[in-house]
């Protein structure tokens, strides 16, 4: 059983066609939680905000560094709303970010932010590192080392990591397992390499958020995990699933 896990949620998987909230989805992730939390595990969340703005996609003429910006206040509005919806199902939850926002959110510290979690608080990390060029996917490594975090869980649109791209090669194959190194090796885009880079020493699981119950069966039934993700470690030997 983990002691303390750091989710990644994308702003996709919190929005509906229209690129609103879906309260559904948000409520579903929040009893998920619950139920986790509940279990004694410790529960970190970082969200992203492409259903907002995706830097990456802006106007090529636009400067670089604004653009991420954008993008970082767009992970703080979906942690805002998604802390009111975990409050709505009374789940103790804070946003936490690398700056101040007045009163909006509260800057981040070690020491404070283990604290929470051990008060049975989810800490909801929005604004990135705080720094332009580093995606979302290298703050969730970041925070899940230095709160030493168990596991991380990467909810994605895919259930797991495949050796191609499932929509282009209706004969790619899905990994059991996978390494890092096989990873970046192999360029299958599946976690950012900054973050990768980072957590060789921790646990990940890419999974399919939209799986009934996805959260709590990654979380809780480690033999569950395959049939709707991949877990990575460092220096295994890829295994597909059959």
């Amino acid at each position: 059983m983990f002691k303390r896990i750091i989710i990644k949620l994308s702003g996709e998987a919190l929005a509906n066609k229209n690129n609103k909230f879906d309260d559904e989805i948000i409520n579903d992730i929040a009893r998920q939680v619950k139920n986790i939390m509940e279990r004694g595990i410790e529960v970190g969340i970082v969200v992203g905000g492409g259903n907002f703005w995706r830097g990456r996609n802006a106007d090529s003429k636009m400067d670089k560094v604004k653009a991420d910006q954008i993008g970082m206040l767009a992970t703080v509005m979906n942690a805002i709303y998604l802390c009111d919806c975990f409050a709505q199902n009374n789940i103790k939850a804070k946003v936490i970010t690398p700056f101040t926002i007045g009163n909006m959110t509260k800057q981040f510290s070690k020491e404070s932010a283990l604290k929470n979690m051990k008060n049975s608080c989810v800490l909801i990390f929005a604004g990135g590192t705080g720094h332009p060029f580093f995606s979302t996917d290298t703050i969730t490594a970041l925070r899940a080392c230095e709160l030493e975090a168990d596991c991380i869980f990467y909810a994605k649109n895919i259930d797991g990591i495949y050796n191609c791209d499932p929509k282009i090669n209706l004969n790619a194959r899905k990994y059991k397992k996978i390494s890092y190194e096989k990873i970046i090796k192999d360029n299958l885009n599946a976690i950012d390499i900054p973050a990768m880079s980072l957590t060789k020493n921790i646990k990940s699981v890419v999974f399919l958020l939209k799986a009934k119950n996805s959260l709590e069966t990654v979380v809780l039934d480690e033999k569950k995990i395959f049939e709707i993700g991949t877990l990575v470690m460092s220096k295994i030997e890829e295994e597909f699933y059959e």
